[in-house]
Protein backbone atom coordinates (compact mmCIF):
# COMPACT_ATOMS: atom_id res chain seq x y z
CA UNK A 1 0.00 0.00 0.00
CA UNK A 2 3.06 2.60 0.70
CA UNK A 3 5.20 1.24 -1.32
CA UNK A 4 8.79 0.13 -0.77
CA UNK A 5 11.74 2.56 0.56
CA UNK A 6 13.43 3.62 -2.59
CA UNK A 7 9.71 4.39 -4.31
CA UNK A 8 9.10 6.88 -1.26
CA UNK A 9 12.49 8.38 -1.88
CA UNK A 10 12.36 9.04 -4.90
CA UNK A 11 8.94 10.73 -4.53
CA UNK A 12 10.77 12.38 -1.56
CA UNK A 13 12.94 14.08 -4.03
CA UNK A 14 10.46 14.58 -6.28
CA UNK A 15 8.62 16.92 -3.93
CA UNK A 16 12.15 18.53 -2.69
CA UNK A 17 12.90 19.32 -6.16
CA UNK A 18 9.51 21.00 -6.61
CA UNK A 19 9.47 22.69 -3.11
CA UNK A 20 12.92 24.32 -3.63
CA UNK A 21 11.59 25.99 -7.07
CA UNK A 22 8.31 26.81 -5.16
CA UNK A 23 10.27 29.31 -3.18
CA UNK A 24 10.72 31.49 -6.15
CA UNK A 25 7.88 30.83 -8.61
CA UNK A 26 5.54 32.83 -8.99
CA UNK A 27 1.84 32.29 -7.26
CA UNK A 28 0.15 31.60 -10.09
CA UNK A 29 0.55 27.65 -9.70
CA UNK A 30 -1.19 24.46 -9.11
CA UNK A 31 1.34 21.85 -7.46
CA UNK A 32 3.69 20.03 -10.21
CA UNK A 33 2.10 22.82 -12.87
CA UNK A 34 4.25 25.68 -12.74
CA UNK A 35 1.95 29.29 -13.88
CA UNK A 36 4.20 32.33 -14.98
CA UNK A 37 2.59 35.65 -14.88
CA UNK A 38 1.89 38.46 -18.09
CA UNK A 39 2.89 41.60 -18.38
CA UNK A 40 1.83 44.37 -19.93
CA UNK A 41 4.77 45.08 -22.91
CA UNK A 42 3.71 48.09 -25.54
CA UNK A 43 0.84 49.39 -27.41
CA UNK A 44 2.14 49.96 -30.85
CA UNK A 45 0.00 50.82 -33.66
CA UNK A 46 -3.40 50.02 -31.86
CA UNK A 47 -1.48 46.17 -31.42
CA UNK A 48 -1.17 45.09 -27.75
CA UNK A 49 2.10 43.35 -26.87
CA UNK A 50 2.02 41.51 -23.57
CA UNK A 51 5.10 39.60 -22.70
CA UNK A 52 4.85 36.13 -20.17
CA UNK A 53 7.66 36.29 -17.37
CA UNK A 54 9.14 32.95 -17.42
CA UNK A 55 12.40 34.45 -16.77
CA UNK A 56 10.73 35.21 -13.10
CA UNK A 57 10.33 30.97 -12.59
CA UNK A 58 13.69 30.83 -10.78
CA UNK A 59 16.97 32.52 -10.46
CA UNK A 60 19.13 29.76 -12.06
CA UNK A 61 16.59 27.66 -13.84
CA UNK A 62 14.83 30.14 -15.73
CA UNK A 63 12.35 30.28 -18.25
CA UNK A 64 12.33 27.65 -21.00
CA UNK A 65 14.68 25.98 -19.31
CA UNK A 66 13.02 25.31 -16.02
CA UNK A 67 10.19 24.00 -18.57
CA UNK A 68 12.91 21.73 -20.36
CA UNK A 69 14.62 20.41 -17.67
CA UNK A 70 11.09 19.90 -15.44
CA UNK A 71 10.33 16.64 -16.92
CA UNK A 72 14.39 15.28 -17.47
CA UNK A 73 15.02 15.91 -13.96
CA UNK A 74 11.87 13.71 -12.84
CA UNK A 75 12.69 11.03 -15.24
CA UNK A 76 16.68 10.75 -13.68
CA UNK A 77 15.52 10.97 -10.31
CA UNK A 78 12.72 7.81 -11.39
CA UNK A 79 15.62 5.84 -13.42
CA UNK A 80 18.05 6.50 -10.26
CA UNK A 81 20.16 7.89 -12.40
CA UNK A 82 23.61 9.53 -10.72
CA UNK A 83 24.39 12.12 -13.44
CA UNK A 84 23.65 14.53 -16.05
CA UNK A 85 26.02 15.12 -19.47
CA UNK A 86 24.91 17.54 -22.09
CA UNK A 87 26.40 19.91 -24.39
CA UNK A 88 27.03 23.86 -24.75
CA UNK A 89 29.13 26.70 -25.76
CA UNK A 90 30.88 28.95 -23.16
CA UNK A 91 27.57 31.45 -22.52
CA UNK A 92 25.10 28.31 -22.77
CA UNK A 93 21.99 29.31 -20.84
CA UNK A 94 21.35 25.42 -21.15
CA UNK A 95 24.75 24.94 -19.34
CA UNK A 96 24.07 27.27 -16.38
CA UNK A 97 20.49 25.78 -15.62
CA UNK A 98 21.25 22.27 -16.48
CA UNK A 99 24.03 22.87 -13.13
CA UNK A 100 21.67 24.34 -10.98
CA UNK A 101 18.72 21.67 -11.43
CA UNK A 102 21.28 18.73 -11.31
CA UNK A 103 22.73 20.35 -7.76
CA UNK A 104 19.22 21.09 -6.57
CA UNK A 105 17.82 17.82 -7.42
CA UNK A 106 20.97 16.01 -5.64
CA UNK A 107 22.06 14.53 -9.17
CA UNK A 108 26.17 14.96 -10.36
CA UNK A 109 26.39 17.15 -14.31
CA UNK A 110 28.97 16.97 -17.15
CA UNK A 111 28.75 19.83 -19.30
CA UNK A 112 30.87 18.71 -22.63
CA UNK A 113 31.88 22.64 -23.58
CA UNK A 114 32.40 24.21 -27.27
CA UNK A 115 35.93 25.70 -27.12
CA UNK A 116 39.13 22.81 -26.25
CA UNK A 117 40.90 26.75 -25.65
CA UNK A 118 39.12 27.00 -22.61
CA UNK A 119 40.12 24.20 -20.69
CA UNK A 120 43.55 25.08 -21.11
CA UNK A 121 43.68 27.66 -18.26
CA UNK A 122 40.19 26.94 -16.51
CA UNK A 123 40.74 29.04 -13.40
CA UNK A 124 41.67 32.58 -16.32
CA UNK A 125 38.45 31.29 -18.08
CA UNK A 126 36.06 30.91 -14.65
CA UNK A 127 37.66 34.54 -13.91
CA UNK A 128 36.09 36.27 -17.51
CA UNK A 129 32.88 34.10 -17.88
CA UNK A 130 30.00 33.86 -15.43
CA UNK A 131 28.33 31.06 -17.34
CA UNK A 132 30.98 28.64 -16.58
CA UNK A 133 31.78 30.08 -12.92
CA UNK A 134 27.99 29.60 -12.64
CA UNK A 135 28.00 25.88 -13.70
CA UNK A 136 31.54 25.55 -11.79
CA UNK A 137 30.68 26.62 -8.60
CA UNK A 138 27.10 24.42 -8.61
CA UNK A 139 29.42 21.51 -9.12
CA UNK A 140 29.36 20.66 -12.99
CA UNK A 141 32.36 19.21 -14.48
CA UNK A 142 33.71 20.49 -17.80
CA UNK A 143 35.11 18.09 -20.68
CA UNK A 144 35.84 20.45 -23.20
CA UNK A 145 36.26 19.68 -26.96
CA UNK A 146 37.37 21.01 -30.16
CA UNK A 147 34.48 22.62 -32.35
CA UNK A 148 34.73 19.51 -34.98
CA UNK A 149 35.06 17.14 -32.03
CA UNK A 150 31.33 19.26 -30.86
CA UNK A 151 29.66 19.11 -34.11
CA UNK A 152 29.56 14.77 -33.66
CA UNK A 153 27.90 15.07 -30.08
CA UNK A 154 28.80 10.87 -30.12
CA UNK A 155 26.44 10.22 -27.24
CA UNK A 156 27.78 6.57 -27.33
CA UNK A 157 31.15 7.88 -26.83
CA UNK A 158 30.72 9.78 -23.85
CA UNK A 159 29.23 7.28 -22.69
CA UNK A 160 31.91 5.24 -22.05
CA UNK A 161 34.22 8.08 -21.84
CA UNK A 162 32.12 8.72 -18.35
CA UNK A 163 30.84 5.21 -17.07
CA UNK A 164 32.68 5.73 -14.15
CA UNK A 165 30.46 8.27 -13.04
CA UNK A 166 27.33 5.64 -12.62
CA UNK A 167 24.52 5.48 -14.81
CA UNK A 168 24.33 8.68 -16.96
CA UNK A 169 21.36 10.13 -18.78
CA UNK A 170 22.14 12.65 -21.88
CA UNK A 171 20.28 15.74 -22.38
CA UNK A 172 20.69 17.05 -25.74
CA UNK A 173 22.42 20.42 -26.81
CA UNK A 174 19.68 23.19 -25.74
CA UNK A 175 17.71 20.60 -23.65
CA UNK A 176 14.91 19.48 -26.84
CA UNK A 177 13.84 16.24 -26.58
CA UNK A 178 10.35 14.34 -25.86
CA UNK A 179 10.29 15.14 -22.05
CA UNK A 180 11.58 18.44 -22.55
CA UNK A 181 8.38 19.16 -24.86
CA UNK A 182 6.66 18.11 -22.67
CA UNK A 183 7.50 20.42 -20.10
CA UNK A 184 7.00 23.31 -22.27
CA UNK A 185 3.86 22.68 -23.83
CA UNK A 186 2.24 23.84 -19.82
CA UNK A 187 4.12 27.29 -20.70
CA UNK A 188 0.24 28.70 -22.28
CA UNK A 189 -2.42 28.61 -19.65
CA UNK A 190 -6.50 28.34 -20.87
CA UNK A 191 -6.32 32.30 -20.70
CA UNK A 192 -3.45 32.60 -22.90
CA UNK A 193 -5.20 30.16 -25.78
CA UNK A 194 -8.32 32.60 -25.34
CA UNK A 195 -7.23 36.29 -25.12
CA UNK A 196 -4.09 36.24 -27.51
CA UNK A 197 -4.55 36.54 -31.79
CA UNK A 198 -0.57 35.77 -31.86
CA UNK A 199 1.95 34.30 -29.83
CA UNK A 200 5.61 34.79 -30.38
CA UNK A 201 9.14 33.00 -28.70
CA UNK A 202 12.36 33.16 -29.88
CA UNK A 203 13.59 29.70 -30.82
CA UNK A 204 17.40 27.61 -30.92
CA UNK A 205 16.56 24.05 -31.22
CA UNK A 206 12.91 24.43 -31.26
CA UNK A 207 11.76 22.77 -28.56
CA UNK A 208 10.26 25.62 -26.71
CA UNK A 209 8.55 26.44 -29.82
CA UNK A 210 7.39 23.13 -30.44
CA UNK A 211 5.15 22.80 -27.43
CA UNK A 212 3.87 26.19 -27.74
CA UNK A 213 2.53 25.29 -31.03
CA UNK A 214 1.05 22.06 -30.12
CA UNK A 215 -0.47 23.24 -26.44
CA UNK A 216 -2.05 26.59 -28.95
CA UNK A 217 -5.21 27.23 -30.22
CA UNK A 218 -6.13 26.20 -33.63
CA UNK A 219 -7.40 29.75 -34.10
CA UNK A 220 -3.54 31.28 -33.00
CA UNK A 221 -0.74 31.91 -35.06
CA UNK A 222 2.67 31.44 -33.22
CA UNK A 223 5.68 33.37 -34.88
CA UNK A 224 9.18 32.14 -34.00
CA UNK A 225 12.17 34.06 -34.21
CA UNK A 226 15.25 31.94 -34.55
CA UNK A 227 18.10 33.29 -32.89
CA UNK A 228 20.49 31.35 -36.12
CA UNK A 229 20.30 32.53 -39.63
CA UNK A 230 19.72 30.12 -41.92
CA UNK A 231 15.93 28.48 -42.40
CA UNK A 232 16.59 25.01 -40.55
CA UNK A 233 14.68 25.71 -37.62
CA UNK A 234 11.37 25.14 -39.51
CA UNK A 235 12.53 21.97 -40.39
CA UNK A 236 13.49 21.06 -37.14
CA UNK A 237 10.07 22.48 -35.46
CA UNK A 238 8.35 20.12 -38.08
CA UNK A 239 10.06 17.26 -36.71
CA UNK A 240 8.66 17.66 -33.63
CA UNK A 241 5.29 18.97 -34.06
CA UNK A 242 2.52 18.15 -37.07
CA UNK A 243 0.83 21.51 -36.86
CA UNK A 244 1.59 24.15 -39.16
CA UNK A 245 0.13 26.99 -37.83
CA UNK A 246 3.38 28.76 -37.41
CA UNK A 247 5.63 30.53 -38.84
CA UNK A 248 9.64 31.05 -38.63
CA UNK A 249 11.47 34.27 -38.81
CA UNK A 250 15.62 34.54 -39.21
CA UNK A 251 18.11 36.19 -37.51
CA UNK A 252 19.10 38.09 -40.60
CA UNK A 253 19.13 42.03 -38.88
CA UNK A 254 22.06 41.50 -36.37
CA UNK A 255 24.16 39.09 -38.10
CA UNK A 256 23.41 35.60 -36.64
CA UNK A 257 23.47 33.91 -33.04
CA UNK A 258 24.68 36.73 -30.34
CA UNK A 259 25.96 39.20 -32.15
CA UNK A 260 24.53 42.18 -32.04
CA UNK A 261 25.14 46.34 -32.60
CA UNK A 262 24.25 49.10 -30.60
CA UNK A 263 21.12 49.83 -31.90
CA UNK A 264 20.14 46.35 -30.63
CA UNK A 265 22.13 47.60 -27.11
CA UNK A 266 20.15 50.76 -26.74
CA UNK A 267 16.83 49.08 -27.85
CA UNK A 268 17.08 46.76 -24.67
CA UNK A 269 18.36 49.73 -22.61
CA UNK A 270 14.98 52.03 -23.64
CA UNK A 271 12.60 49.30 -23.36
CA UNK A 272 13.77 48.15 -19.73
CA UNK A 273 13.32 52.03 -18.58
CA UNK A 274 10.01 52.28 -20.13
CA UNK A 275 8.49 48.61 -19.27
CA UNK A 276 11.24 47.65 -16.19
CA UNK A 277 11.39 44.39 -18.30
CA UNK A 278 15.36 42.82 -18.82
CA UNK A 279 15.66 41.73 -22.17
CA UNK A 280 18.69 39.19 -22.54
CA UNK A 281 21.14 39.78 -25.73
CA UNK A 282 20.80 36.68 -27.79
CA UNK A 283 17.02 35.66 -27.73
CA UNK A 284 14.22 37.59 -25.63
CA UNK A 285 15.54 41.20 -27.17
CA UNK A 286 16.02 39.82 -31.12
CA UNK A 287 12.49 38.21 -30.61
CA UNK A 288 11.10 41.69 -29.25
CA UNK A 289 12.71 43.94 -31.59
CA UNK A 290 11.53 42.34 -34.93
CA UNK A 291 8.49 42.16 -33.71
CA UNK A 292 7.87 45.73 -33.36
CA UNK A 293 9.41 45.75 -36.74
CA UNK A 294 6.88 44.07 -37.74
CA UNK A 295 4.07 46.11 -36.38
CA UNK A 296 5.52 49.32 -37.80
CA UNK A 297 5.20 47.42 -41.44
CA UNK A 298 1.38 46.85 -40.31
CA UNK A 299 2.10 43.31 -40.64
CA UNK A 300 -0.71 42.81 -37.89
CA UNK A 301 -4.57 43.48 -37.97
CA UNK A 302 -5.78 46.75 -35.75
CA UNK A 303 -6.45 45.30 -32.38
CA UNK A 304 -4.48 42.48 -32.58
CA UNK A 305 -3.11 41.13 -29.10
CA UNK A 306 0.28 39.23 -28.88
CA UNK A 307 1.66 37.83 -26.05
CA UNK A 308 5.27 36.98 -26.63
CA UNK A 309 7.16 34.81 -24.15
CA UNK A 310 10.37 35.59 -22.42
CA UNK A 311 12.67 32.45 -22.05
CA UNK A 312 14.89 33.94 -19.66
CA UNK A 313 18.57 33.82 -20.10
CA UNK A 314 19.28 37.17 -18.20
CA UNK A 315 22.42 34.87 -16.55
CA UNK A 316 24.54 35.90 -20.59
CA UNK A 317 24.63 39.76 -19.95
CA UNK A 318 27.39 39.78 -17.31
CA UNK A 319 29.29 37.71 -19.97
CA UNK A 320 28.39 39.55 -22.88
CA UNK A 321 28.45 42.78 -21.42
CA UNK A 322 32.30 41.86 -20.52
CA UNK A 323 32.52 41.36 -24.61
CA UNK A 324 31.20 44.78 -25.16
CA UNK A 325 33.41 46.66 -22.83
CA UNK A 326 36.15 44.75 -24.00
CA UNK A 327 35.15 46.45 -27.25
CA UNK A 328 34.54 49.39 -26.17
CA UNK A 329 30.89 49.28 -27.38
CA UNK A 330 27.69 50.06 -25.43
CA UNK A 331 27.00 48.33 -22.79
CA UNK A 332 23.47 47.13 -21.27
CA UNK A 333 23.17 48.98 -18.38
CA UNK A 334 20.71 47.20 -16.18
CA UNK A 335 23.39 44.21 -15.57
CA UNK A 336 23.29 44.92 -11.96
CA UNK A 337 19.66 46.21 -11.63
CA UNK A 338 18.33 42.59 -12.01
Amino acid sequence: MYGNGATILKKAKTVFFFTLLACYLCPMQDYGVIRSENQFFKTLNNVLIDIKREDLLHPEVSGNKLRKLKYNILHAQEESINTIVTYGGAFSNHIAATSAAAKIASLSSIGIIRGEELGLNLKKTLTSNNTLLTAHNNGMKFHFVTRESYKQKDDQYYRELFKEHGKLMIIPEGGTNQLAIQGTKEILTDLDKSQYDFIAVAGGTGGTAAGIIESSAPNQKVLVFSALKGGFLKEEINKLTLRSNFQVFSEDRFGGYARSDNELIKYMNARFRESGVPLDPIYTSKMMFHLEDLILKGVFPKDSRILAIHTGGLQAIAGYNQMLKRKRREEITYEFEI
